[in-house]
């Protein structure tokens, strides 16, 4: 890590050099699922249960997601500012146990997975209908065997990135996802591997990405780790941990939200006129499974380009440079506002181009109508839901994880989860759609206080 360039280099190019490569390394992360259900969808003996079996898992490997970037966005953030105050020691350490500690976890939470694989497909709805739980059972099963290679890969990405690397962090997401793209179409149209196909290209992907982090280990380029570092620091874990919460809060929150949705959808749904029906029953959970990955891609977006700051807050809080801090967080919220716009103008004037891309739309014209006005109304509060995801991760940077966290708690179980169990009683399926944009606006309102509380803290005026 060039600390003369942290410290002095404009914060524009700083921003780009670090965020672009994060932005890519997220996207990239996110086609993994979202790959898979485009060529579920378009596979005529999969369609719309392939795709609703694919809805139903997503939160499960989300999990798995929320604790690596618990993990690795805690480290990047504690060692970025270790380095910053010229303590290489500790960040040894620290790297050390995060490798270890990921290992770990992705052993323990594959599998329980792998124990409780019915049990937890019936809780995030896969037994709308019977195919839909067939292919649910089939699709997990695979992925689960995986979960320990992609947290690891997840986990480590972050990582690299502190150890100034973030091209590095990107290509290995690159290679594994291109493994995954090749492998899709070979299993799922040639060899008619169904729903295995797919979950075996993805985890081939993952296997390649988490290859690419151990041998970068291996060859660092700043903190380089020794089997003596391997062996977890309680203190510094803790520390990660505590920088790492909202990460994890972030994504296990958003979790609990799909399942509440995935639930909400199946209870009302059956006592809808045209979804009771067994052979459309899997609609609404395929199409909002869709809205979700569009959405997921905003999001990867917007998490790239404020993550991609971390290492750059850490060092300068570390350094007692508050001004460059604040320079970056304006930035950062007027460059999220923009992909906000961006994303709300496509969902409104296009939704029927994004539905084409997965597929099923050819099924039931009661597929196409549920999928426009689940695009329209679901998200048409995307630019509120950029700025505040962008709060929550900055002030994790900056330290400041207890406000990160309440922040996202607010958001996504007080709201997201709250909205998606009211709302529907009072207006059926509508209401899991109506569900998102009221919980962001709301949010917004809260946002606004502690952005302009932090900008305070980071005034040198006020400082002293």
């Amino acid at each position: 890590m060039n600390e003369q360039n942290l410290a002095a280099a404009p914060l524009g190019r700083l921003m780009r050099a670090y965020a672009v490569p994060c932005i890519i390394s997220l996207l990239v992360g996110a086609l993994y699922n979202i790959v898979d259900q485009i060529f579920i969808a378009n596979a005529s003996y999969l369609g719309s249960y392939g795709n609703a079996a694919n809805t139903v898992v997503f939160p499960l490997t989300v999990v798995a997601l929320a604790v690596a970037v618990c993990i690795g966005d805690g480290c990047c953030a504690y060692v970025s500012s270790l380095l910053g105050s010229g303590q290489a020691e500790s960040a040894r350490r620290c790297v050390g146990t995060a490798v270890t500690v990921s290992l770990l976890a992705g052993l323990l939470l594959g599998g329980a997975y792998l124990i409780f694989l019915t049990p937890l497909v019936r809780l995030f709805g896969g037994n709308v209908n019977a195919e839909t739980f067939r292919l649910s059972r089939e699709y997990f099963f695979w992925i689960a065997l995986g979960i320990p290679f992609y947290m690891l890969g997840q986990a480590m990405n972050p990582v690299i990135r502190a150890d100034g690397s973030p091209r590095f962090a990107m290509a290995s997401t690159l290679a594994g996802a291109a493994v995954n793209i090749v492998l899709d179409p070979i299993f799922i149209f040639v060899l008619r591997w169904g729903m295995m196909g797919a979950a075996v290209a993805t985890v081939l992907g993952q296997v390649l990405t988490a290859a690419l982090a151990v041998f970068y280990l291996l060859h660092p380029k700043t903190v380089r780790v020794d089997t003596g570092s391997l062996v977890p620091h309680l203190p510094i874990l803790r520390r990660i941990l505590s920088l790492g919460l909202t990460s994890f809060f972030s994504q296990i929150a958003l979790v609990a939200a799909m399942a509440a949705i995935n639930n909400m959808i199946r209870k009302y749904g059956a006592l809808d006129p045209v979804f009771s029906q067994e052979q459309y029953a899997q609609i609404p959970m395929a199409v909002v499974g869709i809205v979700m990955k569009f959405f997921q891609i905003v999001i990867s977006i917007v998490v790239g380009m404020a993550a991609g700051c971390i290492p750059v807050v850490g060092f300068n809080m570390g350094a007692d440079r508050p001004d460059r801090v604040k320079g970056l967080f304006t930035r950062l919220l007027i460059a999220e506002a923009c992909v906000g716009a961006a994303a709300l103008v496509i969902v409104e004037c296009f939704p029927g181009a994004l539905i084409r891309i997965f597929g099923a739309s050819g099924e039931s014209v009661y597929y196409t109508h549920f999928a426009l006005r689940a695009f329209r109304i679901y998200l048409c509060m995307m630019v509120l839901a950029c700025i505040n995801k962008a709060a929550f991760i900055f002030l994790q940077a900056m330290g400041a994880a207890a406000a990160s966290t309440a922040l996202s708690m607010l958001r996504e179980i007080v709201f997201g989860v709250g909205f998606a169990l009211l709302l529907p009683r009072f207006f059926a399926l509508d209401g899991v759609l109506y569900s998102m944009p009221v919980s962001d606006l709301l949010t917004a309102v809260a946002s606004a206080v502690v952005i302009v509380l932090a900008y305070r803290r980071l005034d040198p005026m006020g400082a002293q």
